[in-house]
């Protein structure tokens, strides 16, 4: 089965690491998020992807310049201007010629561990149009519910509430599988929502089901998200090693390459390739990022350092994020999910709690 891959979304929430990279190629535990949903695909046989690009479209091209990632064949559909969700899935697949049998799509920002070889198996069970896939999450309240049936019907679509709900809930999962049909319910060059116009509308012709999946499943979207997901990885929440050719050090200790690690690192944890963690620098459950900087008296806790960042002597970055070759000054603080932009330097001494640096214009 071929693929749509939805990546146009300007990541304004993961500002300001998106200000020059798409969302979807940043980094989780070194390894650009793109390519760790197409290597999902091709674990259950997808072999060709079409990529819906807008925001920064030439970033992936330029990533992928034989049109291959992960054992996906790729093509491209450029939308011409912002189509959301449904428009960009019709545009995809008529523009790369995928329109006449039933096809995946995928949000780019999603990172799961669905067994889709079973998804497809239920949707081919079922007369629908439409399979969604599903997740349970603690607190649902961020998401809009999916009610469902005892086979699986999807029976109706429950807003976001504007108040907590108690207990867990299923909720939109960003995988379907869909019917050349659903296509035609999507004018074409047409703006329009899958989620919130197209699948709504197809609940009462009982043409659209829910596959309910327990297996890892994460949004990125947001900084908290975004980091949950890298330390979802080390600690062993997904199986396996946090990133292809990592090498155990022990104790949860996860390296890439031949960094220098003269400091303490305490699992779990990875330092990337040729990433220097300096005699009295203490790193705890974080990502070092290749070439990235620890310098003495400095710690950094369960956040992440993307490639050539610098944390300077004495500096503390907590549940934060610094960017490419961003520099934490010395005796600085960074925590409660600080971001910090590619190539920014922070002041020595300063304290930063939820901040974004630099901040929107």
């Amino acid at each position: 089965m071929r693929a749509v891959v939805l990546l146009g979304g300007a990541g304004t929430r993961l500002r300001p690491l998106t200000r020059t990279t798409p969302k979807q190629l940043l980094p989780i535990v070194e390894v650009p998020m793109i390519e760790r949903v197409l290597a999902h695909l091709a674990a259950h046989g997808v072999s060709e992807a079409v990529l819906s690009l807008g925001y920064l479209h030439d970033s992936f091209v330029r990533l992928m310049p034989e049109g291959r990632m992960a054992g996906v064949s790729l093509a491209w559909a450029v939308e011409p201007e912002p189509l959301d969700t449904a428009g960009a899935v019709a545009f995809a697949a008529r523009t790369a010629g995928i329109d006449d049998s039933p096809f995946l799509v995928v949000n780019g920002d999603v990172l799961t561990d669905l067994d889709i070889g079973a998804m497809i198996a239920f949707h081919t069970d079922r007369s629908g149009e439409a399979t969604i896939s599903l997740a349970e999450v603690a607190d649902p309240s961020a998401f809009g519910l999916v009610d469902v049936d005892g086979a699986g019907q999807v029976t109706r679509f429950i807003e976001k509430p504007a108040f907590r709900l108690p207990g867990a809930g299923r909720v939109n999962a960003g995988t379907y599988v869909l019917e050349p049909a659903v296509l035609d319910r999507i004018p074409a060059g047409g703006r329009m929502s899958i989620e919130r116009e197209v699948f709504p509308g197809m609940v009462d012709k009982e043409l659209l089901f829910g596959f309910f999946s327990s297996e890892y499943w994460t949004d990125t979207g947001t900084p908290g998200q975004y980091l949950q997901a890298q330390l979802d990885l080390l600690s062993g929440a997904r199986p396996g090693p946090p990133a292809p050719g990592a090498t155990s050090r022990g104790n949860s200790v996860w390296t890439l390459g031949d960094p220098v690690l003269d400091g303490e690192v305490r699992g779990p944890a990875l330092v990337g390739s040729a990433a220097f963690v300096a005699r009295g620098a203490v790193v705890e459950g974080s990502v070092i990022g290749s070439g990235a900087r620890v310098h003495s008296g400095a710690r950094v806790q369960e956040s992440v350092l993307l490639p050539g960042a610098a944390v300077r002597a004495g500096a503390v970055v907590s549940r934060s994020m610094v960017g490419e070759r961003a520099v934490v000054g010395e005796n600085a603080r960074l925590s409660d999910l600080t971001v910090v932009g590619a190539g920014t330097e922070i002041a020595p001494g300063c304290r930063l709690e939820g901040a974004r640096v630099p901040a929107d214009d």
